[in-house]
């Protein structure tokens, strides 16, 4: 499964992390033509606080291929990913298949369980006759990618 897979094993979120404030612009960002209207600053913004609600459940996995390009997840994207969250129809999801981690999107419907891919060059992985049990692990709930400098 190496088109979905994620690093080896999950990156514990630290219990009690620096805090990271970056200042948040009250402005709208334009991402066609600049805006004339003046910004100002709103208030702090901790990376930590705003991608991680329970610290506890939450981990970090760095992604391994292309499976979920149309959901916006690239490969080397960290995704966060909270195991205390209930995964429903349409969730990106953290599943285990074969012993292997993967991420994809949640199907559950009519008796219909799949595990999705977001790029059409990969196919769904179907659970009844072609696997038998899905585990999942978490659902994924935040992205944090750099943006290489040009």
């Amino acid at each position: 499964m190496p088109e979905s897979s994620l690093s080896v094993s999950p990156i514990p979120v630290a219990q009690n992390p620096a805090p990271s404030e970056n200042t948040l612009v009250a402005h709208r960002m334009q991402a066609g033509f600049p805006s004339p209207a003046g910004d100002y600053a709103e208030e702090g913004l901790d990376l930590n606080e705003y991608l991680i609600q329970n610290k506890a459940a939450s981990f970090l996995f760095r992604v391994k291929g292309d499976s979920m390009s149309g959901a916006a997840i690239e490969e080397g994207d960290i995704i966060v990913v909270d195991r205390s969250r209930t995964a429903g129809h349409n969730s990106i999801v953290v599943a285990v298949v074969d012993g292997e981690y993967t991420v994809k999107r949640l199907y559950k419907q009519s008796g219909q369980v799949e595990l999705r891919p977001e790029n059409p060059k990969y196919s769904p992985i179907r659970f009844g006759k072609e696997h038998g049990e899905l585990g999942i692990w978490g659902v994924v709930v935040g992205l944090v990618r750099r943006i290489a400098a040009g």
